[in-house]
């Protein structure tokens, strides 16, 4: 039997698709229940490699023969050395090209829907993070929002719509992922936007996104209306693209809603939360569709692999919206908080380009799940 190797982007076509798997995981075990592959129609079993060093045999009857058996660990080597070793157990399987460390950097593109006058609107699936981010493009221009440290994906994926990227947007000061904004702005000469309440601290210059601010894209009538909605941080500011898409960033999901927390202001930015959620959001079109910039879990996931909603599917259906008591809703956003992301105050320094960690740091930074969500 021989040994493929099976990259990102073929797992996430499982993990879209909904097709069975079975995962091999390698790490230690608490590496495994942190963060793993997730896939609606996947099984697992979790062993630590070193304990598979003088073989496999001890676990063979856990390997199933009638599905696709995919070995992962950290970073390939691990995998690479265990599927081998089935693999001379008679067995056909595959490893992660790259482990888990490329996984937690694929970014998958899916289009979410036509604009007017011919534009289209694209969201880019972090499918190992569970980061969403967003491409406007419109008559040869192109705008990027709340994008990844991934910068080379957007650049080529504009090179091969044959546009010019002429805006970058961040909805929020990030603090579970790198932000790429800025090196997108100085690589294509685009106007970077960034809340001024969030910016109080940047080291670089920026353009101030600040609510009522309305920045066309192309020379189409495409235009993203910035909605000051704080909350998660006291900068968020929301999008609404062609009246028809609200870009929520973190403050609204669609399982939950954003935590207002990561910077240390939880009491402090509830109120601001609230009024978000229950006033500024009531007075929108209900008929928007709602692209937040996470997903929490893979049921998030569209049958195209897209996440979305309509608002008024979330106002009937989302639980951190239809809570009428003020003070129960102040406690489920303080009390329910899940562990604060990994690194997140280097991730916000980053962010605030108050420090320059090379490629290999800042991936170490980001490794492990997205957590910018209430419980």
């Amino acid at each position: 039997m021989t040994v493929k190797a099976m990259n990102s982007k073929e797992v996430t076509a499982k993990v879209f698709n909904k097709e069975t798997m079975f995962i091999l995981d390698v790490r230690n075990e608490t590496d495994f229940q942190d963060w793993k592959i997730e896939g609606e129609n996947f099984q697992y079993f979790n062993i630590p490699y070193f304990e598979l060093l003088d073989g496999v045999e001890e676990i063979m009857d856990k390997i199933p023969a009638d599905m696709d058996v995919l070995v992962v660990c950290a970073k390939e080597g691990s995998s690479v050395m265990v599927a081998e070793m089935l693999s001379e157990e008679g067995r056909d399987v595959a490893y992660l090209e790259g482990g888990m460390k490329t996984w937690s950097e694929h970014l998958e593109p899916v289009k979410v829907g036509d604009l007017k006058d011919g534009g289209e609107l694209y969201q880019f699936v972090r499918i190992g993070k569970g980061c969403l981010s967003y491409m406007v493009v419109s008559n040869g221009e192109a705008a990027i929002i709340d994008s990844t440290r991934m910068t080379d994906i957007y650049l080529d994926f504009a090179k091969n719509m044959n546009v010019n990227i002429t805006h970058v947007f961040d909805t929020h000061l990030h603090a579970d992922h790198i932000s790429g904004g800025r090196v997108i702005a100085e690589q294509t000469g685009a106007t970077y936007w960034l809340p001024p309440k969030d910016a109080t601290e940047v080291v670089f210059e920026y353009q101030p996104l600040e609510g009522g601010n309305d920045v066309k894209i192309g020379e189409t009538n495409i235009n993203i209306h910035s909605l000051y909605s704080p909350g998660h941080t006291i900068g968020s500011t929301s999008f609404v693209i062609d009246e028809k898409f609200l870009l929520s960033g973190d403050i609204l999901f669609i399982d939950s809603i954003g935590r207002p927390d990561l910077a240390g202001l939880a009491e402090d930015w509830v109120g601001d939360l609230r009024e978000t959620l229950y006033k500024r959001y009531r007075e929108l079109s209900d008929e928007l569709v709602v692209l937040p910039a996470h997903f929490m879990i893979i049921d998030e996931l569209n049958e195209d692999g897209s996440v979305s909603e309509k608002l008024s599917t979330l106002f009937a259906k989302n639980h951190g919206l239809n809570i009428e008591d003020e003070n129960e809703f102040r406690s489920l956003v303080t009390e329910n908080l899940p562990p604060q992301p990994n690194a997140y105050q280097e991730i916000r320094e980053t962010n605030m380009g108050k420090i320059t960690p090379d490629a290999e740091q800042q991936r170490e930074m980001e490794i492990g799940p997205n957590r910018c969500a209430v419980r």
